[in-house]
């Protein structure tokens, strides 16, 4: 099975409750001709629930491409007033014409966090088993507390990615489409204490 580690990372409990949504299938074609404001993010929840009475919330967000400075400048005001920390923002001169993804986590009321992003002029081509992945504690302030978080994406054709965890725990999730983006997304939480291990396409 092949793994990989996305292009861009920043870096658990009892409790914990988790919600899967997100995009039909067949929308994604029609999702994917609409014409976005460069000001305004599309956003998809790929999981949520509530850990030692915090709720926690892992949101993916696609920025379309700005057409020029103007429409990249209004883009990177909105990234910011979202929450996105200026290390995670992408240049002003590197903008136009590309198109930012994130996939970030709220948890209670600590500031935004970004797990994966990128700023591209072309979505990567994921195939067959190919995935893309990152593993993260659920709580910033638990800095040794194991990754049990795990986020990434998988080829748009990929139907069931398997998570691994250290104690065993083996948790089957199916992807979602992304707001027409060319691949599908995914969320696995593990249980409390366990740490990621390993993570693949197995369907």
């Amino acid at each position: 099975m092949a793994a990989a580690t996305a292009v861009a990372v920043l870096g658990g409990s009892a409790g914990a409750t988790l919600a899967v949504t997100g995009l039909p299938r067949e929308h994604r074609a029609q999702v994917a001709h609409q014409v976005w404001d460069a000001s305004k993010a599309r956003f998809s929840e790929l999981g949520s629930g509530d850990d030692h009475g915090k709720r926690w919330q892992v949101l993916l967000s696609v920025w379309a491409a700005p057409h020029n400075r103007t429409e990249a400048a209004q883009q990177l005001e909105a990234m910011r007033e979202f929450g996105i920390p200026g290390g995670a923002r992408p240049r002003l001169a590197d903008m136009v014409g590309k198109t930012s993804h994130y996939v970030t986590l709220r948890y209670g009321d600590d500031p935004l966090r970004p797990i994966m992003f990128d700023t591209v002029a072309q979505w990567e081509k994921l195939s067959g088993d190919d995935l893309q992945s990152a593993a993260v504690p659920l709580a910033e302030e638990d800095t040794e507390a194991p990754e049990r978080l795990v986020v990434g994406m998988a080829a748009g054709t990929a139907q069931q990615v398997r998570c691994t965890f250290d104690d065993g725990t083996n948790i089957s999730v199916q992807p979602l489409d992304g707001l027409g983006t060319p691949m599908s997304w995914f969320l696995c939480l593990g249980p409390q204490g366990a740490r990621s291990k390993t993570v693949a396409v197995v369907k």
